[in-house]
């Protein structure tokens, strides 16, 4: 029986120049062969619906992203109805002594204000950075809400 070349892989540390014209094995004079992972490049089609589907899943993370602050700005607005109807009993108490309590809620009352406000703002920022990118705007359809005005007492 005639014994053959013996077959390996090389993968590590190795040069594939490094590696031409040597023999395994002492019979014959085969050359090793290479295997390993092979990269294989993408075609147009591939790389096309590999954009589409990460566009997708970005157009559904701005999607829940708008109505995670559709339902902040919800309750925001139901804390600012608590505090209004909390200060508004307060000061039908009419207790002089507790005029730091009322600028402690004066104080809740204008950081709310300028919560609400910035949530505006971040959301003029998103419908901006979609219109920019060439799409309409997914959020759209969702009613805006605005701060309440104090009511004048």
């Amino acid at each position: 029986m005639v014994k053959g070349a013996v077959k390996k892989s090389v993968s590590k540390g190795v040069d594939d120049e490094s590696l031409e014209g040597v023999v395994v094995g002492g019979r014959d004079s085969k050359k090793v062969e290479k295997e390993g992972p092979v990269k294989k490049k993408m075609t147009a089609k591939e790389r096309e619906e590999l954009l589409i589907e990460n566009f997708v899943g970005l157009q559904h993370a701005m999607t829940n992203l708008s109505i995670k602050f559709g339902a902040l700005s919800d309750n925001i607005t139901k804390l600012l109805q608590v505090f209004e109807e909390s200060a508004k009993s307060f000061v039908s108490g009419g207790k002089i002594e507790d005029d730091s309590m009322l600028k402690k809620i004066d104080s809740l009352l204008d950081q709310n204000k300028t919560i609400a406000k910035g949530l505006i703002l971040m959301e003029g920022s998103l419908r901006n950075r979609s219109e920019a990118v060439g799409q309409a705007p997914v959020y759209s359809e969702m009613p805006y809400s605005k701060p309440k005005p104090f009511p004048s007492t």
